[in-house]
């Protein structure tokens, strides 16, 4: 089952896309969106996670500029929309998911955060400063370690276990910044382990962009991802 509802956050009202699994919920997860915002593949990603028995839900991260959703060719639109939305912001909107997942009867403590490129720092960003969360899962997420949002920093604060991929090719988060979350990560004492998926480059999970897609890589992705949510938050 799946629907939108609203709920409220200290800057004004936000859609909350929300996936049902057949059966009682007793674990979450809240799905951070791409720089297009919650469009059909991510719509996509929380009915999977609904199927795999997770109450899911995806908030809207544009909800104060009202654009909604961008296609896929709209890169250059999404640029300045994304870049608008604070580490403050982003906080702000996963604790009013949260909310709405635990009035729905599950705790932070059951629910993890999946995000997908921007939501990929949303998420580590939301990991920084919620304490609680059962787990992270980091597809992709550039600006992490460097750029005006950068996050890398408040790596000390982080106490949920953390998952990453990235791709070998991805231009937007080189080597370099890898090479940086692996040592602030370790130094900060993180339970984390970080993929690089050789032959992919950025969105290689994204089904809905085939000239970005690498089914392998993605396959391998998702199966790592399936195992350590099980891991941390059995059914």
């Amino acid at each position: 089952m799946t629907e939108w509802t609203t709920v409220e956050t200290a800057d004004g009202p936000m859609r909350l896309y929300v996936a049902r699994p057949d059966g009682p919920a007793t674990r979450a997860v809240v799905v951070l969106q791409e720089a297009f915002g919650v469009n059909d593949h991510i719509q996509d990603i929380a009915r999977r996670f609904a199927e795999r028995g997770f109450l899911a839900v995806a908030p809207d991260l544009f909800h104060r500029n009202g654009v909604g959703t961008l296609g896929y060719d709209q890169h250059a639109e999404a640029m300045p929309l994304i870049g608008a939305i604070d580490a403050d912001q982003i906080v702000t909107d996963v604790r009013a998911a949260l909310a709405h997942l635990d009035g729905k009867g599950v705790a932070a403590g059951r629910t993890a955060v999946v995000g997908f490129c921007f939501g990929g720092r949303a998420a580590f960003t939301a990991a920084t400063a919620i304490p609680g969360l059962a787990a992270t899962v980091v597809f992709y997420g550039p600006g992490i370690a460097a750029g005006p949002h950068a996050v890398l920093d408040r790596a000390k604060s982080i106490d949920a276990p953390l998952l990453l991929h990235v791709g070998a090719e991805d231009p937007t988060i080189p080597a370099e910044q890898v090479a940086a979350i692996e040592d602030a990560l370790s130094g900060a004492g993180v339970e984390f382990a970080q993929h690089v998926y050789t032959g992919a480059g950025h969105a290689f999970a994204c089904d809905a962009r085939p000239h970005m897609y690498r089914d392998e890589p993605a396959a391998l992705a998702w199966e790592r991802t399936h195992t350590f949510l099980d891991r941390h938050l059995p059914a």
